[in-house]
């Protein structure tokens, strides 16, 4: 195993793969961001969920090259790969160009950075999202600046659940007249 995190296989466990999987899945989510691909597991999983639901394909965004490389391998071989795009570069600067709405976020890089991603992915949102971050037991002092930005946002809900390293999901509720931009 590698020292290095940057190059270490950073995977979920299978139970909050599943987990993620049925929140998408059972929530009817179509378009969906996964920043931190690493080799492309949990892409899988979001592929197949996207693919279930009808949705878009998988937007994922992965730093290391040779991840993003072995992530578009897993996910040929996994025959998802045209559920998912894996874009490679800097989340926080690859968030501030994208496109939106996304009706699913997937928090799963290091945590440090996750505050200011969700800051410029407000504006991209649609209006019933459900965010999802893992290591939230695992890393709890990494996550907490997160946390704390899900916490002041207004209309949303959040729990913990602790599955593998802790899956935070936070869901903002639509507004009263019912229209949810998707």
């Amino acid at each position: 195993m590698a020292a290095d995190r940057t190059q270490k296989l950073l995977n979920l466990e299978r139970p909050t793969a599943e987990l993620l999987f049925l929140l998408v899945t059972a929530s009817g989510r179509k378009r969906v961001l996964e920043i931190g691909t690493s080799n492309g597991y949990s892409a899988i999983w979001l592929a197949c969920a996207l693919k279930k639901t009808g949705g878009d394909p998988l937007t994922t965004i992965e730093q290391n090259a040779a991840k993003a490389a072995q992530a578009r391998e897993n996910l040929r071989r996994a025959g998802t790969q045209k559920y998912a795009q894996v874009i490679e570069g800097d989340a926080t600067r690859l968030c501030a160009a994208l496109d939106g709405p996304f009706d699913c976020v997937f928090f799963d890089a290091d945590r440090i950075s996750a505050p200011a991603q969700l800051e410029l992915l407000l504006p991209k949102l649609a209006d019933d999202v459900l965010l999802i971050a893992d290591n939230a037991r695992s890393h709890p002092q990494e996550i907490a600046d997160y946390l704390a930005a899900v916490e002041a946002l207004p209309q949303f809900d959040a729990t913990l659940i602790p599955v593998g390293k802790g899956l935070h999901v936070a869901y903002r509720r639509p507004p009263a007249n019912g229209n949810a931009t998707r």
